[in-house]
């Protein structure tokens, strides 16, 4: 698996439920860009929209070597996915606060283009202050015991 690019900021402002991976549809020279790792997943995210998922705010660069008409960098993205998991993330994304999010862009054993969705609810303020009490208390932790042992 070559993971293309990451949404790291992602984990740091969300409280992830639960991740799938998911197809998506690409036109002409964006996969050789993706090859490339020219993408960006920044404030990227999905909408259900008449049956579909739709992926909004991914940026995939234009593909330096490309001579024809060049595609809009940021359009939105249909991803693939079967009716019965539109449905079932249809039903979560209609409880209060959850939304669908972008995780990563990667291509899979067999050379296809997959995106990780995840069904993610928001954190407040307080939710990433505690995050990075505990990750710094971690460390602490981490580095104590290293200095004990030797």
């Amino acid at each position: 698996m070559k993971v293309v690019t990451q949404n790291k900021k992602a984990r740091h402002d969300f409280h992830i439920l639960e991740s799938l991976e998911v197809g998506i549809v690409l036109l002409g020279t964006e996969v050789k860009s993706l090859r490339e790792g020219r993408a960006n997943l920044r404030d990227s995210y999905a909408v259900v929209e008449k049956e579909e998922v739709i992926l909004k705010g991914l940026h995939i660069s234009l593909y330096s070597h490309a001579s024809d008409g060049q595609l809009d960098p940021r359009r939105d993205r249909k991803l693939l996915l079967n009716k019965r998991e539109i449905r079932k993330l249809v039903g979560k994304v209609q409880e209060k606060g959850l939304t669908l999010v972008a995780l990563k862009v990667y291509f899979n054993d067999r050379g296809l283009a997959k995106v990780e969705l995840a069904v993610a609810k928001g954190k407040r303020q307080y939710d990433k202050r505690h995050a990075i009490a505990e990750r710094e208390a971690k460390r602490e932790v981490e580095r104590a015991m290293k200095h004990r042992r030797r």
